[in-house]
């Protein structure tokens, strides 16, 4: 069973070596044996599509080909194809969303144009890297439900989240926000009904142990054997 991560990958990068130690803590619990690897954006490709059960978009942006990007989110959310966004991967699948969703064609990102008339992920006015904080889950969504709880504590690398002047926008759609930080920022996201289409602003797998796989992680991997074998 294959897991592609999608990003730019570097050894130095915490985040990145996290997002492989939590890959194995899980396989392991669930008995699991599975094979992921690293895909640069720029290397993205029908074959690619084809040939994975899952797709994890990984943190670490901008990426080399942001529209590749969104075309491979966009394919996982339309075809049912299980898939994660931790981070910057978060960004990129709101930013798919909202451009072909919710009618913002020009829904972009403020890493990659700063200055972009409709920034749905701008600067965050304090930066979360390395920041531990507590996240309000929706009752009775997929993601409270596969963390057994409504309040979570996780940690952050990132200095972008969702521009706060789109909540409204993004609150009535199918990939709706269902968990927020305490000033109710925006900080999970999820399709209900998909087989597993969640996004994160925090990065899970960097709280991820041998003895405590992170949960995210064991329901994506979970997910990915489901549509393997569907």
């Amino acid at each position: 069973m294959r897991i592609a991560i999608i990003g730019e990958y570097s050894p130095q990068f915490e985040p990145h070596q996290k997002t492989n130690e939590a890959l194995r803590h899980s396989a392991t619990a669930l008995n699991s044996d599975i094979e992921s690897d690293w895909i640069s954006t720029s290397a993205l490709s029908e074959q690619i599509k084809a040939s994975y059960s899952a797709f994890w978009i990984a943190p670490g942006s901008p990426y080399h080909d942001m529209p590749a990007t969104l075309d491979l989110i966009r394919f996982c959310r339309t075809e049912g194809i299980p898939c994660f966004g931790t981070c910057g991967g978060f960004q990129h699948m709101v930013i798919e969303y909202a451009r072909n969703c919710l009618g913002i064609a020009d829904a972009d990102h403020a890493e990659y144009d700063p200055y972009a008339s409709r920034l749905i992920v701008s600067r965050l006015a304090c930066s979360l890297v390395g920041r531990e904080m507590e996240i309000t889950l929706a009752p009775g969504s997929k993601t409270a439900q596969i963390y057994q709880k409504e309040k979570v504590r996780e940690q952050y690398y990132c200095n972008f989240g969702v521009n706060p002047t789109f909540t409204q926008a993004l609150s009535g759609g199918a990939f709706r926000p269902v968990g927020s930080d305490a000033e109710g920022e925006i900080r999970v996201m999820e399709i209900s009904e998909h087989p597993f289409f969640i996004g994160t602003l925090y990065v899970p797998q960097a709280r991820s142990t041998p003895d405590q796989p992170h949960p995210l992680v064991t329901a994506f991997i979970d997910a990915a054997h489901k549509n393997k074998n569907s």
